[in-house]
């Protein structure tokens, strides 16, 4: 991690566009499977040519095993556990680390993750990882467990979720940091030899943060629908405190970089604290079915934002594409009543507007209407850890095309008058996951321990160094840097299922240790994909017994 690594909606023109609105405060497909396999093959071939001619795409006639990736995305968070380390650690070159955190402020603070290749335990990453690993299996969760892999996905969320509960000590109260990024970057040492800060940082009444306890409440929500059935007392513990979370974030506003300044450099809330907070009320009502949460989206579309943002990422930062395509799926499913609908349908209006930048599809809003695509086909958002961008669009546009799918909606509307095919959605998903494994230019795959050809330089402390089990020799602050940091051959330890930042606008990457916007990896980036690695290991098991044919998407998950 390097100070202001993590993207902003203002890092790049065209991020954000179309502002100017706001102004205040299962069903079946009705197509023949045959029209379906047709329709879902010619649309993959179209959103595979749009890269340029000429470049070639490394191992495109490579059939890949989904299922393996899937079972490595899950490993990696393992990797990345700060606290103690239960017995069943797969990941055996770990240990145990920051075993006092929050030890100085009287409070126990140990465990959750540590979001990239340092050590300093961010809350609004976190809890945005652990909102996407839930989505993944509130969409996909039968296909996680067809895997085998159920039981792996849910220690995952629940060792973030059970974090989030420690560190919600009271109603108005939320332990939002651990560690400091300056000083924590002076250093390139092992977490099980951390000698850096270790100080907490919270907000509170006096000290507001909507934005992290927003996104924790979000994820606490969408984490309890998860352990609904298999762990219902949990489920209702996650749901009391995703309740009071959203209270004290709606209550006490404010942005909670003003209030915790180490964050600034790191995480710095750029769109501010209202899509959070029609993101948490969204995750709520899917909770509890509450009219009142939907009836704060409703209200609060005009003046949060909701229903004028247009913008085409869609991350730890910027929620309102994920906002406006889970208030979509509201519309298309009849779960509102009248008084909602008109709403509901300017909210899907900028759902599709997101849908179709990703499409190149949008014909009206000048230079800025639709995203970047690099000559073999990756979307493009901006050069510091553009994959998080590419992740978390296949995630949107595969639950939107499931979305449209169930509700027998053939078609999408963009900007400018341009209708597109609901298959081409979901080809477009399928089309970056693969780019993501090695269906690209260079070949390569930027899920690390998948496939003959990934990075082995990732700018990851832990990885980069000797295990501690097998040397538990004192590793210095700077004698990292001194003997590991700068060696040119590979790390000892494999990040197995780390997505790492990935390549340039022109599918240009270099694995350089030192180049850490594109060899550093982030838990978010890799959460989205464990929702569409599953549907794609069902997908692609349904396309063996059917034939070489592409089948259409549609989820196999409770209706929730």
């Amino acid at each position: 991690m390097r100070a202001a690594r993590r993207a902003h909606a203002s890092d790049s023109p065209g991020a954000m566009s179309g502002a100017g609105a706001a102004s205040s405060c299962r069903h079946r497909r009705s197509i023949g499977a045959a029209l379906q396999l047709l329709l879902v093959a010619v649309a993959a071939a179209a959103v595979l040519g749009g890269a340029e001619a000429g470049t070639g795409t490394g191992n495109n006639n490579k059939a890949h095993s989904y299922e393996d990736a899937l079972q490595k995305s899950l490993l990696y968070f393992e990797a990345q556990r700060s606290g103690r380390l239960p017995h069943s650690q797969r990941v055996a070159w770990r240990h145990h680390s920051g075993l006092t955190d929050g030890l100085e402020q009287g409070v126990d603070l140990v465990g959750g993750y540590y979001d990239a290749g340092d050590h300093v335990k961010f809350g609004l990453p976190m809890a945005f990882t652990v909102t996407m690993l839930s989505w993944s299996l509130i969409e996909y969760g039968d296909d996680v467990a067809a895997a085998g892999e159920l039981g792996h996905a849910l220690e995952a969320v629940k060792w973030g979720t059970d974090y989030f509960i420690k560190a919600h000590t009271s109603p108005d109260e939320l332990w939002a940091e651990v560690g400091d990024g300056d000083t924590d970057h002076y250093c390139w040492q092992r977490p099980e030899d951390m000698t850096t800060s270790r100080q907490a940082y919270k907000v509170d009444r006096d000290h507001p943060g909507s934005d992290v306890a927003g996104e924790t409440a979000a994820a606490m929500a969408a984490a309890s629908i998860v352990f609904r059935d298999a762990n219902p007392h949990y489920a209702h513990l996650l749901l009391h405190h995703a309740q009071q979370l959203f209270e004290f974030a709606d209550k006490y506003r404010g942005k909670y970089d003003s209030s915790i300044a180490e964050v600034k450099s790191y995480y710095a809330s750029v769109s501010g604290y209202k899509d959070e907070l029609l993101w948490a009320a969204l995750w709520l009502h899917r909770a509890t079915g509450r009219a009142d949460y939907l009836d704060y989206v409703v209200d609060k579309a005009d003046c949060f934002g909701g229903t004028g943002w247009a913008i085409n990422e869609f991350s730890w930062d910027v929620k309102y594409a994920g906002v406006q395509i889970l208030a979509a799926r509201l519309l298309l499913r009849g779960e509102h009543a009248a008084r909602h609908r008109s709403t509901l349908e300017q909210y899907r209006e900028k759902a599709e507007r997101y849908v179709c930048a990703c499409l190149g599809r949008n014909m009206d809003g000048g230079a800025d209407a639709n995203v970047e695509r690099s000559p073999g086909g990756m979307l493009y958002i901006r050069q510091w850890n553009n994959m998080q961008y590419v992740t978390s669009a296949a995630f949107l546009l595969s639950a939107y095309s499931d979305y449209l799918a169930e509700a027998g909606v053939r078609t999408v509307s963009c900007a400018g008058g341009a209708t597109v095919p609901a298959e081409e959605v979901f080809a477009l998903a399928r089309a970056q996951v693969d780019y993501v494994l090695g269906t690209n230019p260079r070949g390569v795959s930027y899920l690390v321990g998948y496939g003959p050809k990934y990075p082995n330089r990732v700018h990851h402390r832990a990885a980069s160094i000797v295990p501690y089990k097998h040397s538990k020799e004192f590793i210095g602050c700077t004698q990292g840097f001194d003997h590991w940091f700068g060696r040119r051959s590979s790390n000892p330890n494999v990040l197995v299922g780390a997505i790492v930042g990935g390549p340039d606008r022109r599918d240009r990457f270099r694995d350089n240790r030192e180049n850490y916007m594109q060899t550093e990896a982030c838990t978010y980036n890799t959460a989205p994909m464990v929702g569409m690695f599953a549907k794609l290991h069902r997908m692609a098991r349904q396309e063996r017994e059917q034939g070489s044919t592409p089948v259409t998407s549609s989820s196999t998950a409770a209706a929730v």
